[in-house]
């Protein structure tokens, strides 16, 4: 185990009516029950303020102008692993996650990550497209990416909050297993 193991849940949803902090939550307390010695932190796209195209150079030369940039690089940068927690819209994932990805490419290379999808059909076509990004800038993938399906009374109801733990309490076992494989691979 890396002596400074630290976790960065990175949220894919920044609609106003969201899922995505509750399951965020129920990740987290998930990882600090399976990998307890791991820093775990949530990350709201929300908060960053990712602009498109702002930075006149391509991200591959790391030479960022933003001070946005610059400080999602520090953070990014600093993490051992990653958990992309995304919904799945339209069969993809949302553009405001790929935005986030496209401002960085070293920060990301060689380190691990896990990917858990949501959505009314568990969001398994936009975690499938999301591992190919995540593999062409040379991160190191997990083969789990636990799929959560929203029932379809959560989704006409577009509640805005959810209570994970009991939503998708059968679930439950397939993220510790993708978290376990996420720290198995930081290990090598």
């Amino acid at each position: 185990m890396p002596k400074d193991l630290r976790i960065l849940i990175i949220m894919g949803s920044v609609r106003k009516r969201r899922l995505c902090p509750d399951i965020a939550k129920w990740v987290a307390r998930i990882g600090a029950e399976v990998i307890p010695e791991a820093t775990i932190e949530i990350i709201d796209l929300r908060d960053w303020q990712l602009s498109m195209d702002a930075e006149p150079d391509v991200p591959a030369h790391s030479s960022y102008s933003c001070d946005t940039t610059k400080a999602w690089s520090a953070k990014v940068a600093a993490a051992s692993a990653f958990v992309f927690l995304t919904p799945q819209y339209n069969w993809g994932y949302p553009a405001a996650l790929k935005n986030a990805i496209d401002h960085l490419y070293r920060e990301w290379r060689d380190k691990p990550a896990a990917i858990v999808s949501y959505g009314g059909h568990g969001g398994g076509k936009c975690a499938v497209q999301l591992r190919e990004v995540l593999s062409g800038i040379k991160m190191r993938v997990v083969a789990e990416m636990p799929g959560l399906t929203l029932a379809k009374s959560v989704i006409e109801a577009n509640p805005g909050h959810l209570d994970a733990s009991v939503a998708f309490a059968d679930q439950r076992p397939a993220v510790a297993q993708g978290l376990q494989a996420l720290v198995a691979l930081a290990c090598r």
